[in-house]
């Protein structure tokens, strides 16, 4: 069953709020922002407001937001590829909460189709404030061949160099970005060569980028937000322990990274402090339990899934390609490129109003009176029945009882937690939103506000008389 199918046009994930359920509300004041896990969270300046009809102002079209004529993804005129390139002098400063892709690559390479990597970051039901730039680092005759797919997606930078070399990847800013991804679309080694050799120059570029410094101060001022998990009363600049520092990236070993890898047994190499037996298999190990690798193996089992489960293709195109359609796919296949849509709003607001995945806090936001001991099943409950949201896993820190300053940054995994599992402040929930969660989180806020003012006022009339 298509999600966007499942219910009727507003609230398709569960049985939420609709926009008709409650007044609307003009007051921003007590809106929390739930954190989205592919794009960025909107820009600081840029609050969302809600209109006399209940809608946000950013999903009224502006000049610099288009859509393909699917209506699935944000589009722009085509781009040169000259004029999308950037150098470590002329490397913008202010490049924060991006994603870095390191790409290792020679001239005549096989092309990988980053245009399939791009898409889901730019689907349609993200805001276009949200959505996160991307810069490709790597041989830029080989980005050039690329480009023909990725040439109409906006905010797409490319640098030419070496990811092996830090003063590129200091230029693109790598430990104020959201995440780092590294790629390999080198040939493969020869029958006679040892297969660990085919990812050797990705995992070298890993281990690199984690063994890096930065300065404490730049990246705290970069971060310029809260630390979910600890406690309020540390500043986020000022006296804050080292344990407190897991979530910046004043070491390397803090920023997010994905690693591609050939081969399923170099993931032993992956992690330094990783103490899996070089025999585990794959998906036993900590870095495929943390997110931190991704084996081409991966890809054989969602195969075998989708035959055997054709619902499980709905789920899977969702998470993985943000909304792609035959349609689109049979454009792409034609190599022409991709259209402007020629869609009128209404259609287009209609589109963009599916879920996509995100992540949400427990530390504060809607959700806080649940990171102090509360179980997985209330949290389940309550997100659906108030919001729409639909919680499918967990994002926990590793070491969540050692507070010492060697505990890791890292966070692993958990799928479908039993009812009964108990959760912790620091942890993030992955999730199904809804494309207008804002609006009901603060219709939410409003109702709440507006039933606290009642209580309230019911007990100073009881207590004068």
């Amino acid at each position: 069953m298509d999600l966007r199918e499942s219910g009727e046009k507003k609230g398709r994930i569960g049985g939420g709020l609709n926009r008709a359920d409650v007044p609307i509300s003009n007051n921003n004041h007590h809106r929390h922002r739930v954190k989205t896990y592919m794009p960025s969270s909107p820009e600081p300046d840029r609050k969302s407001k809600i209109d006399k009809n209940g809608k946000s102002e950013d999903a009224q079209l502006t000049p610099e937001q288009e859509f393909d004529s699917t209506g699935n993804f944000h589009w722009c005129p085509e781009q040169d590829a000259e004029d999308c390139v950037i150098t470590k002098q002329l490397s913008p400063s202010i490049l924060s909460h991006h994603i870095v892709v390191c790409i290792f690559s020679d001239d005549d390479s096989p092309l990988i189709g980053l245009g399939s990597f791009i898409m889901p970051l730019r689907a349609s039901n993200y805001r276009f404030a949200e959505l996160k730039p991307v810069v490709l680092l790597g041989n830029l005759e080989y980005l050039k061949r690329e480009w023909n797919s990725i040439k109409n997606f906006p905010k797409v930078y490319l640098m030419p160099g070496s990811p092996l070399n830090r003063s590129y990847l200091r230029a693109v800013n790598i430990n104020s970005c959201d995440m780092c991804v590294i790629l390999s679309a080198r040939k493969g080694v020869s029958e006679n060569d040892d297969p660990t050799l085919v990812d050797k120059s990705a995992i070298l570029c890993s281990l690199n980028i984690k063994s890096m410094t930065f300065d404490e101060t730049a990246a705290l001022i970069a971060r310029n937000k809260k630390l979910p998990g600890f406690s309020p009363s540390s500043s986020p600049v000022k006296s804050l322990s080292k344990s407190q520092l897991r979530g910046e990236a004043i070491h390397g070993a803090n920023i997010p990274m994905i690693t591609e890898l050939a081969n399923d047994s170099n993931v032993q190499f992956l992690d330094q402090d990783d103490e899996d037996d070089p025999d585990t298999e794959l998906y036993m190990t900590q870095p495929f339990a943390c997110g931190t690798a991704f084996a081409v193996s991966v890809l054989d089992s969602l195969m075998s899934t989708s035959y055997f489960n054709e619902n499980a293709l709905t789920l899977i195109r969702t998470l993985i390609t943000g909304g792609a359609t035959p349609q689109l796919e049979q454009i792409l296949a034609e190599g022409a490129g991709i259209p402007g849509s020629q869609l009128s709003s209404s259609e287009l607001d209609y589109i963009r109003d599916r879920c996509k995945v995100g992540q949400a806090s427990l530390y504060d936001g809607p959700f806080a009176q649940f990171g102090d001991n509360g179980v997985y099943s209330d949290l389940f409950v309550y997100a659906l029945k108030y919001f729409g949201i639909l919680c499918i896993g967990l994002h926990r820190f590793r070491d969540t009882k050692d507070k010492s300053a060697s505990s890791s940054c890292k966070r692993y995994v958990i799928t479908n937690p039993p009812n009964d599992f108990t959760l912790l402040p620091s942890d993030m929930v992955f999730c199904f939103l809804p494309y207008d969660v804002e609006l009901r989180i603060s219709q939410q806020a409003d109702l709440d506000q507006r039933k606290k003012k009642k209580k309230s006022s019911s007990r100073s009339r009881s207590s004068r008389h």
